[in-house]
């Protein structure tokens, strides 16, 4: 039990540091504005896009909150993972940079599975606790 809250707690700390906290100190940025720019995405799609990054981090790094929410998060970022990848290759094609969505597709993946792996299906407060 203890290895999987510890993988539970890693992915999800990794999913909430990029989408959540480097979203919010990035979304502005003059690069992350090119980006979308770049795809052809629309400047309220970024914004909107963006808190809801921030809004699901928080979801799913957050104990307390209820299951059926974070089941909705991961949901939302399983999507959002999916279509950047597909933007990516649509605009670039296929090429290096459609791997990195996929790999935070992947460890969002361990993290779910890790998730019902725990008792009831709810994150303990600390991964080291027995």
């Amino acid at each position: 039990m203890k290895k999987t809250k510890i993988i539970y707690w890693v992915t999800t700390t990794i999913i909430f540091l990029w989408e959540g906290l480097m979203t919010a100190l990035t979304f502005n940025a003059q690069i992350a504005k090119d980006g979308f720019q770049h795809l052809g995405y629309p400047e309220y799609f970024r914004v909107m896009l963006s808190l809801f990054c921030i809004i699901g981090s928080i979801v799913l790094i957050v104990p307390a909150i209820p299951g059926r929410l974070k089941e909705w998060a991961y949901v939302g970022f399983g999507i959002n993972f999916i279509s950047a990848a597909v933007s990516l290759w649509a605009v670039d094609g296929f090429g290096a940079q459609i791997l990195f969505p996929l790999v935070l597709l992947g460890i969002l993946a361990v993290s779910y599975v890790q998730y019902h792996k725990l008792p009831n299906g709810k994150e303990p407060s600390s991964a080291l606790s027995s």
